[in-house]
């Protein structure tokens, strides 16, 4: 391989990355306007519908290994295959957390939960993520920084949220009284789990956009900053 195919082969891998990246904000955007409407059937297309991305997964995985194998790169080089092959490793569990939003969605009862707007945090999370794919495609150094201070800002967000679910439960049950007679404990359990960990994995995402950030970052300036 001259070198010059080499680099165009590097372009195509960031051009896949980028492309990879946009299937899963949009899986992901799906996942949170089910979670916004409560429509379960399309958060079951959704939770049901990961296969595309795990393809793509495994075929840019491949990519980057034959990329290492086909010509020995220079620093700079192995720093991006190196930072694409990890980032592609984010965009894959992201895609996973869009199905689990969607299968929350598809099985929630909702009976004892307080009224929340769970999707806004989501929406701020999703544009952390895209915003992070952006910086990557641009090599954008300042970007990958400003990320990580918004990711701080969701997760106190998201720490908000956990503590309101739980004193919204207490101040419920202490309002019905000690007989408890109008409670079923298992199905309060389930909605307040699932609410729980659709917190958690909002979460969850925001974290894999920064991940994203601190890999292109070290790729640009072999800073390694934001990794943790």
């Amino acid at each position: 391989m001259t070198r010059r195919d080499f680099q165009a082969s590097l372009n195509a891998l960031r051009s896949d990355v980028a492309e990879m990246g946009e299937l899963v904000v949009d899986r992901l955007d799906q996942a949170l306007a089910a979670l916004d409407s409560g429509d379960a059937d399309a958060a079951a297309a959704v939770a049901g519908g990961d296969d595309d991305v795990n393809q793509l997964y495994l075929e840019l995985e491949s990519a980057c290994i034959d990329l290492f194998a086909l010509q020995q790169p220079v620093a700079s080089d192995l720093r991006f295959v190196a930072a694409s092959f990890k980032i592609l490793t984010d965009l894959e569990r992201v895609g996973d957390l869009a199905a689990n939003l969607a299968g929350y969605v598809r099985d929630a009862d909702d009976r004892y939960l307080p009224d929340m707007d769970l999707t806004h945090i989501g929406r701020r999370a999703s544009d952390l993520v895209a915003d992070a794919i952006d910086a990557y495609v641009e090599s954008d150094a300042a970007a990958c920084r400003e990320i990580a201070t918004r990711d701080d800002e969701i997760d106190t967000l998201c720490h908000t949220a956990g503590q309101r679910v739980v004193r919204e439960l207490i101040r419920e049950r202490s309002a019905d009284g000690d007989d408890g007679g109008a409670w079923d404990v298992e199905a309060v359990l389930n909605d307040v789990s699932r609410v729980l960990l659709t917190v958690r994995d909002l979460e969850r995402i925001a974290d894999h956009g920064v991940n994203i950030a601190a890999r292109t970052l070290y790729a640009v300036d072999s800073d390694p900053e934001l990794i943790y």
